[in-house]
């Protein structure tokens, strides 16, 4: 089945201090990480991702999602349009660290095309997803998720295009552990 994105302006960036039921999501593609200190899933959805990490009794999920997306509020950290750029970060319980930045880029046509295929061909680096066309453009929206693990970090750079807008959502996150 072919998914359509919806519109970049209906984009959030949220941060919960919980793990999300994944059956409120459409998953469209998911990989696990596991190290000692901590594990992660990451899943590609239909209009962002899903990242949750947990390590020493702590959860931390992280989600980009469409505003008409229904969502709980309970332990809700953080909750950002997904408009400009931002920049933030948490201490949590347990040492735990989070920060975040994120940006959303409108760009010129050839710009977003170039960038468009870079990552479609950068298959063999990190999870990636090819949405169908809306119909109104040549090639359908593209998602992107790239990690680097450490023994006590995990770095999580997400980039999404959004053909219709000519508009790249990007984010970089780290989720830390204090020695």
């Amino acid at each position: 089945m072919l998914f359509v994105r919806p519109k970049v302006a209906e984009l959030t960036f949220r941060l919960y201090g919980r793990s999300l039921h994944p059956e409120l999501f459409e998953i469209l593609k998911s990989h696990t990480i596991e190290q000692k200190h901590y594990s992660v899933q990451l899943h590609i959805t239909s209009a962002g991702h899903l990242v949750s990490w947990k390590s020493r009794g702590v959860t931390l999920t992280e989600v980009a999602a469409s505003v008409q997306h229904p969502l709980p509020k309970q332990r809700q950290m953080l909750s950002y349009p997904l408009r400009g750029s931002r920049s933030d970060r948490i201490v949590c319980r347990g040492g735990v660290r989070y920060q975040t930045s994120f940006e959303l880029e409108p760009v010129s046509p050839s710009l977003f095309w170039t960038i468009q295929q870079q990552l479609s061909d950068d298959s063999g680096t990190g999870l990636l997803y090819r949405f169908g066309s809306s119909g109104r453009m040549a090639m359908g929206a593209v998602s992107y998720i790239y990690t680097e693990t450490r023994a006590r970090r995990l770095f999580v750079q997400a980039i999404h295009t959004f053909p219709d807008d000519c508009a790249i959502v990007k984010s970089e996150s780290v989720f830390r552990l204090s020695d």
